[in-house]
């Protein structure tokens, strides 16, 4: 059997505000409501980022919406929640935190084999002019693109 993924949730402004120097995938320590949840894709990680707090990697305001027929069970929808890593990744993730302008970015949420899944960077912010320089390169791939296709057509 293949890895079955299929993708719920990305991040899509993490990789235009940082630049990503590595990813880990990580389980998620979640209640059974929150499972059904982000299988219905009620889960945002805009603001989300993870950090380490007791040798155990958390991650922060990943807004999961409340399970419409969940009722007693449900949970905050922005409560902290527990990744599950190796000890040998979550030291390397360490690692990265100490050096200067590292954070843990949560890229995306996706069903693996039927079991939630988490990919996280680690990143460093760019800067006003890191983002000029990327869309600007955009543009002049895009115009480049544009004038092979023109010239195809004549």
């Amino acid at each position: 059997m293949g890895n079955n993924i299929k993708i719920i949730a990305q991040n899509k402004k993490a990789r235009h505000d940082y630049f990503i120097d590595d990813t880990y995938e990580a389980g998620i320590v979640l209640t059974g409501t929150e499972v059904k949840s982000i299988r219905l894709g009620k889960v945002n990680l805009k603001d989300s980022y993870a950090e380490i707090r007791d040798g155990e990697v958390f991650v922060q305001n990943m807004h999961i919406s409340p399970y419409d027929k969940g009722n007693i069970f449900n949970t905050d929808p922005l409560r902290s929640r527990k990744l599950l890593l190796n000890r040998r990744e979550i030291n390397k993730l360490l690692g990265y935190l100490q050096e200067k302008g590292y954070t843990l970015i949560p890229l995306k949420i996706y069903l693996k084999n039927g079991l939630v899944k988490l990919e996280l960077a680690a990143a460093r912010g760019k800067k006003l002019y890191d983002k000029r320089a990327d869309i600007a390169k955009r543009d002049a791939q895009r115009e480049i693109e544009r004038n092979f296709r023109d010239r195809q057509r004549m």
